[in-house]
């Protein structure tokens, strides 16, 4: 399974950007699909995460800003950043937890990254 990102870039301060997250291979099914994101010095942390139900769940600081969506069909998730401010600057990394058969135990996987640079 790989998972292959795309839309960063730089912006100014209370611009938008949208994320996307593909993933490919052996897929039987996906349940949990987030965004998380790594500034130098600094913790990767989680941004956003989404379920397979449609549950959501935001970290504070982009609550209202960001939306987090999936199609299962495309195995895509997508991240709609908007407002965005100078500390949102990151690597943005993609994760899904993937089962590639139903007799297959779910595993983890990571996008490369992508950067995103907001300008004040």
């Amino acid at each position: 399974v790989q998972l292959v990102e795309s839309g960063g870039g730089l912006v100014q301060a209370g611009g938008s950007l949208t994320l996307s997250c593909a993933a490919s291979g052996n897929i039987y099914s996906i349940s949990i699909m987030a965004w998380y994101r790594q500034s130098p010095g600094k913790q990767r942390e989680l941004v956003a995460t989404t379920s397979n139900t449609g549950s959501t769940d935001y970290a504070e600081s982009v609550l209202g800003r960001f939306t987090i969506s999936r199609v299962n069909a495309k195995h895509t998730v997508y991240l709609v950043m908007n407002s965005l401010k100078p500390e949102d600057t990151a690597v943005y990394y993609c994760y899904q937890v993937v089962r590639a058969a139903p007799s297959f135990d779910a595993r983890d996987y990571w996008g490369q990254g992508t950067q995103v640079t907001v300008s004040s």
